[in-house]
């Protein structure tokens, strides 16, 4: 059953699109920011009176969120938000650091000084959200950095791999948030900042790989470690 206790769905602004666009597009990132929990059941009926739509572009959106393994189907035909395991995890760990190191040092030519200004804006109000213990908005600010710096390279074609990560990671992402802070005791996205002022390719991907690694990386494998799918 889904009712508004268990997630926030956003809405989705700009320009008109269709109704299964618009359906796909708040359940996804919904999923990317961790707003539904591992293990939630995602009924059709149930969603489609919550969104305000009828079943058939909600069983198009989980159909396609299925096919991009954000949720999973069980054998009695229920969907599912799944868990993850510590050998899953640590290949998406593994991903991120490839991917997102490609798509900076992609950037770094096109990084404006405008951008980086941009960027300490939103770690600032990064730095608010972690004193107020605002993790919702904290993993959408987070996501913002990054995409941010990516985005930069007008030739990129990384950040749909990138989102598919993102998407997979998203939910267990979310519910580690206050662990993985306990273990983030430097704040890798100002070294990423001054990578970018340094214009220093190899440091900013050292400062983007820590950033992951010492953030949900090493939470997430502490929880992991001798289980095989689940977690509180």
């Amino acid at each position: 059953m889904v009712n508004s206790t268990q997630f926030d769905l956003p809405e989705i602004s700009g320009e008109y699109i269709t109704a299964h666009e618009a359906v796909y597009h708040r359940l996804r990132n919904a999923l990317m920011v961790g707003a539904i929990k591992p293990g939630t059941a995602m009924a059709i009926r149930a969603l489609a009176q919550y969104l305000g739509h009828s079943p058939t572009p909600v069983r198009e959106a989980l159909r396609r969120l299925s096919s991009e393994n954000a949720l999973q189907v069980l054998d009695n035909r229920r969907i599912i938000v799944p868990f993850i395991n510590a050998g899953q995890f640590d290949e998406l760990i593994l991903l991120r650091i490839k991917l997102e190191c490609l798509a900076a040092e992609r950037a770094l030519p096109y990084v404006s000084q405008v951008l980086i200004e941009k960027m300490i804006g939103i770690d600032a109000t990064m730095d608010r959200a972690v004193t107020r213990k605002h993790f919702d908005m904290l993993s959408v600010l987070n996501q913002q950095f990054h995409t941010v710096l990516y985005a930069a390279n007008p030739n990129q074609t990384v950040m749909p791999l990138i989102e598919s990560v993102w998407l997979q990671l998203g939910p267990f992402h979310r519910q580690m948030m206050d662990k993985t802070l306990s273990y983030y005791l430097v704040d890798h996205h100002k070294h990423i900042i001054g990578a970018l002022n340094n214009r220093d390719k190899k440091e900013l991907c050292s400062a983007i790989e820590a950033d992951i690694r010492e953030g949900i990386g090493r939470a997430g494998q502490e929880v992991l470690a001798g289980t095989d799918a689940k977690y509180a």
